[in-house]
């Protein structure tokens, strides 16, 4: 059993992630474990974070779903949650262990901001103060906790904001923190870049609002926290069935391997999803949702899962479309296929932020069809009169879109792995990741 689990939440850390990461191999190389939970970042973060950690995961942008999503997978028996910003003094796993050998449950740091403005160290240090007089910690203070203890109170609580003082508070019950002397080093940047007075007030005001019992979202919205844009998800797949699926890639993997592969892909694809947390998850299913697989995923996972309409595949989403928007008419729609593994949660949450303003989104792929297709209201036109599986996909859809007179976005092109060469090329990329990692 691993001693110490560190999990850090990042979106779009990529500037200075590497220096901050690089920082922890001295307490890695002493059987630390690393584990880096993306929010959907898009920028360099997850390069970087798999060449510098141990695990990285993605799960649903917001630090409390990062972190539980961190926790669950940790193997640690003690948890030590750690701001992207936020650098540990070197000795901060022995410090971790004597305090809670010493019977404490959990704990944090004191705290040094490292900034431009002169009275940043008052900050710190009234930080400090309060923190020890309340028994009320921040995640700037790296939070550290016996696993038994943050499991038996489940985890951070699902608020956009202040789920650190939210988990202190609760974790006052099992007893006081232990309060470590010895700083951790955080970024002054939120200081610096709105205005050391204005941040200050802006601090003090959360507080207390949140002390009188606001609105988490409120209190979220005030800060400059922006909800993730809501977007149900339907993800069209086929049974992995040997000689029904990827027949493609069957001269390449066999008819048993072709359809391993699609069961591989719709299992990430599933997960990708569900980590992208924009709304409900659909799984229209081929030939039939009785199928196996299928079963397996209602059973064990709870997915929704609903068989395709007969027809060509513009029936076929055509008809996930008008059931969507006829049971929720005000959510916006994401289709998806199964044959983009370099799909993630960060593109999902991109193309459902873009119906905020937009009719429809795509993402093209490199063949001339599209990966995704999401819509904010129901436009039938766009499947109608498309030559499926063929280079004019793409092309025939923006006509159909412009028709319509829908105005729709595009996001940068992603590939699909239909063909041996594609096969090949996605082996190479998961090669090349582990090889970083």
């Amino acid at each position: 059993m691993t001693f110490l689990s560190i999990v850090v939440p990042v979106l779009d850390e990529g500037a200075t992630l590497a220096t901050r990461l690089q920082a922890l191999a001295p307490l890695r190389a002493r059987g630390a474990e690393l584990l880096v939970v993306d929010g959907g970042s898009t920028d360099g973060t997850l390069a970087i974070a798999r060449a510098h950690a141990d695990r990285v995961l993605q799960a649903p942008r917001g630090r409390a779903a990062q972190l539980n999503a961190g926790a669950c997978a940790a193997r640690g028996e003690r948890l030590l949650f750690l701001h992207a910003d936020t650098q540990l003094p070197p000795e901060a796993d022995r410090l971790i262990g004597a305090a809670l050998a010493a019977g404490h449950h959990w704990g944090r740091f004191d705290v040094r901001i490292e900034g431009r403005h002169p009275l940043l160290p008052v900050v710190a240090a009234l930080m400090n103060l309060r923190s020890r007089w309340s028994g009320i910690a921040t995640g700037d203070q790296a939070v550290f906790v016996r696993r038994r203890a943050f499991e038996s109170l489940g985890g951070f609580a699902p608020l956009p904001l202040m789920e650190d003082i939210d988990l202190s508070e609760r974790l006052k019950r099992l007893g006081p923190p232990a309060c470590l002397r010895e700083r951790v080093t955080t970024s002054g940047r939120r200081w610096d870049r709105h205005g050391f007075w204005r941040t200050v007030g802006l601090m003090w005001w959360l507080r207390a609002a949140w002390a009188l019992g606001a609105d988490a979202h409120a209190v979220a919205q005030r800060y400059g926290y922006r909800p993730r844009a809501p977007a149900a998800v339907a993800v069209l797949a086929k049974a992995p069935v040997p000689g029904l699926a990827k027949t493609r890639l069957m001269p390449a993997l066999g008819a048993a391997g072709a359809a391993r592969a699609q069961r591989g892909f719709a299992l990430q694809t599933l997960a990708t999803a569900r980590a992208a947390g924009t709304g409900p998850l659909t799984l229209w299913c081929a030939p039939d949702a009785g199928q196996r697989f299928f079963r397996a995923l209602r059973r064990r996972h709870g997915v929704t899962a609903v068989a395709q309409a007969e027809g060509d595949l513009g029936h076929r989403m055509a008809t996930a479309m008008a059931t969507h928007f006829a049971r929720a008419p005000r959510t916006p729609l994401l289709i998806v296929g199964t044959d983009c593994p370099v799909l993630t949660p960060a593109h999902l949450q991109q193309a459902a932020d873009a119906l905020h303003t937009h009719d429809a989104v795509l993402i093209p792929a490199e063949d001339g069809g599209y990966v995704l297709l999401g819509l904010h209201r129901p436009l039938p036109a766009v499947f109608v009169g498309v030559d499926w599986s063929t280079p004019q996909v793409l092309a025939q859809t923006r006509e159909r879109l412009r028709d319509t007179g829908a105005s729709w976005q595009e996001m940068p092109a992603l590939w699909d792995v239909d063909e041996p060469a594609d096969w090949a090329r996605w082996q190479h990329e998961r090669d090349r990741d582990a090889a970083g990692a």
